[in-house]
């Protein structure tokens, strides 16, 4: 075979083999998402985030420039030499692809968390009922503590780094009852690209290939806490929305400290409101009623900021994304962010928040 047709070859080498790992997703736990994966993981931590800006967006600026640059500089012989030309693309996406899923995207095929921390899938409209008033007393309570007044909005103090460092106490505590979520070598950075990232509508992302959290700075910095922990819970090898949800929750009401477990508590409150206003919009208003003016302020807080930066391109991403995460094992594609209520339901049926 010559050389030209090896990376293009090995590309549809890789697809074929991608059918068949979801078939053993304890195999693939076991030997990639406990075994490889952290060290590779925790590699690319110690070589990345010592950097104070963001390497993994700076590769991506290169990688489109450079692209777009190579398709200006073919554009005169492209009908001549089509074949070799559609030949180094594919072997370039072959590299890609590789690359992607030896770093980190195998973890989309690992066990399910339900079943690694024996969770049960389904829930009645009563359990929601009673776990939402739970996390309404429990929000109001700490909205309370902090503010000492119900009407006013948590003003969160501490910077982007602040939170990045001090989440990882919220882990800490958190591995003492699960040793999977241990987190060491920080690296998580204010994405250079935010602003884009704010028109697309995401409040972060991780990049596969080094590995670093990165965070839209520009939100309301209330969310920070359990946003930058979803994206380290990611770190981790979790690759379900919906399981770095509850992760980056579970990080942040773990955390000894009370802005942090603000965040966490009003994140998941605000997604057991939505889930009422779609099931029972009676139930949801008889709830809202209950919910501390303080807490409805940060939600339009948030709500506003979105609003101001909505456009088609918005959902041009988001269905490019939807589709992504769906051809990687994501069945619920988007909606899987808001799965997560069925993991925090049952999980806390039988415990104290």
């Amino acid at each position: 075979m010559q050389s030209k047709y090896f990376l293009p070859s090995f590309l549809i080498v890789q697809i074929v083999v991608l059918q068949l790992i979801p078939f053993f997703p304890e195999l693939t736990e076991q030997l990639y998402s406990n075994s490889l994966y952290p060290i590779l993981s925790n590699f690319s931590r110690v070589i990345f985030g010592k950097i104070p800006f963001s390497i993994g967006d700076c590769i991506y600026f290169v990688v489109i420039i450079s692209s777009l640059l190579w398709f200006w500089n073919k554009r005169k012989s492209w009908k001549l030499a089509w074949k070799n030309n559609i030949l180094s693309i594919l072997s370039f996406l072959s590299v890609f692809y590789f690359l992607f899923h030896l770093l980190w995207g195998f973890n989309y095929y690992r066990q399910p968390l339900f079943e690694k921390m024996k969770i049960q899938r389904e829930y009645s409209d009563a359990d929601l009922l009673a776990f939402t008033k739970k996390v309404i007393a429990k929000t109001n309570a700490i909205q309370q503590q902090i503010t000492k007044n119900d009407s006013l909005k948590v003003i969160f103090p501490y910077s982007q780094e602040q939170v990045f460092e001090m989440n990882v106490n919220g882990y800490k505590n958190l591995a003492k009852d699960y040793p999977f979520f241990s987190y060491k070598n920080l690296s998580a950075k204010k994405s250079l690209i935010s602003l884009p990232l704010t028109y697309m509508g995401f409040g972060g992302y991780l990049n596969p290939f080094t590995n670093e959290a990165q965070v839209n700075y520009l939100m309301p910095m209330y969310n920070s806490p359990t946003t930058s922990s979803h994206e380290m819970a990611h770190q981790m090898g979790y690759s379900s929305e919906s399981e770095c949800n509850f992760i980056g929750f579970m990080a942040s009401v773990k955390n000894d400290n009370l802005y942090f477990k603000y965040s966490g508590y009003s994140f998941a409150l605000n997604y057991c409101l939505a889930n009422w206003h779609v099931r029972n919009e009676k139930i949801f208003n008889q709830l809202l009623r209950t919910v501390h003016p303080g807490i409805l302020k940060n939600y339009k807080e948030s709500e506003d900021f979105w609003k101001q930066y909505e456009t088609p391109i918005e959902k041009g991403f988001h269905f490019f994304y939807d589709n992504f995460l769906k051809l990687n094992q994501q069945k619920d594609g988007m909606e899987g962010y808001s799965k997560f209520v069925n993991l925090m339901v049952n999980y806390y049926k039988n415990k104290d928040l």
